[in-house]
């Protein structure tokens, strides 16, 4: 399922003589963040083979992004593993290539929509799940999903796999003022101005997706909240927003410390 880049990428501008240092100590705590997630990632299920990418805007430089290389699944990536690409498909940083897919949809992501930092996307099973029914994908019947309310898109047109910038650029556009975007028939990302948002999101939207799948297996109806007790409590919700994901990164990433130290390496 997944595809290497190759030089097939649209590489036609010059590589980068001035080479930028990427070494500093805020793109090591990038790399060491994103790998923390890609770790976690797997532990919750939420990866599907050597398929699947996150990438975050590299610190100091709009126009590189770091993403995983083809070819590893999510358990195996470390800090120093992880890829600094710029939009042209060039590598400017690391060993292999990116994914075909993971180039085409998040270099213009990043691109097109510069509030997207960080963009996650997954096969993750109940999110995806969502995806493939009719309607809208969440209900907003559970208190986890009201952390979502007026935050997501629904790209309906699914077009098989994103092997160009038009589909890359397609797909951005289908955003709109989005954090977060059900692709039908294939699965979900979500954009955030951080690593630690980021991972945030995708966790808690799989928990809603989780246990709304859980409530229609019942075959009862799902009673929807009441439409302003919705918005308020996604208000009350994301005052705290920024703070709780900081320091839920930083949970994940004492766990990993103890149980997985390798990631940072």
């Amino acid at each position: 399922m997944a595809h290497s880049l190759h030089a097939s990428s649209p590489a036609s501008a010059p590589f980068r003589s001035n080479r930028p240092d990427l070494a500093s100590e805020a793109i090591r705590t990038a790399r060491e963040d994103l790998a923390a997630c890609f770790r976690m990632a797997a532990r919750n299920g939420f990866e599907e083979g050597i398929c699947n990418h996150f990438s975050a805007v590299v610190p100091g430089h709009d126009d590189l992004f770091l993403v995983n290389p083809y070819g590893y699944a999510f358990r195996e990536l470390t800090a120093s593993k992880l890829l600094i690409c710029d939009f042209h498909g060039n590598v400017l940083d690391g060993e292999g290539v990116p994914e075909a897919t993971a180039f085409y949809i998040h270099a213009e992501m990043h691109r097109l929509l510069p509030r997207a930092k960080v963009a996650f996307h997954t096969h993750m099973p109940y999110a995806t799940a969502l995806s493939m029914t009719e309607g809208e994908p969440l209900i907003w019947a559970g208190q986890t999903a009201l952390k979502f309310y007026g935050r997501t898109a629904v790209d309906r047109d699914y077009n098989g796999l994103a092997l160009d910038n038009q589909e890359g650029a397609r797909i951005a556009s289908a955003v709109g003022n989005a954090d977060i975007i059900f692709m039908k028939h294939h699965g979900v990302m979500v954009l955030a101005p951080t690593i630690a948002e980021a991972w945030d999101d995708l966790y808690y939207l799989e928990r809603a997706a989780e246990v709304q799948v859980l409530a229609m297996s019942t075959g009862r109806k799902v009673l929807p909240v009441d439409p302003a007790v919705a918005a308020e409590t996604y208000r009350q919700m994301r005052e705290g927003d920024c703070e709780s994901a900081r320091l839920h990164l930083a949970a994940i990433r004492r766990q990993l410390d103890a149980e997985e130290p390798q990631y940072r390496h």
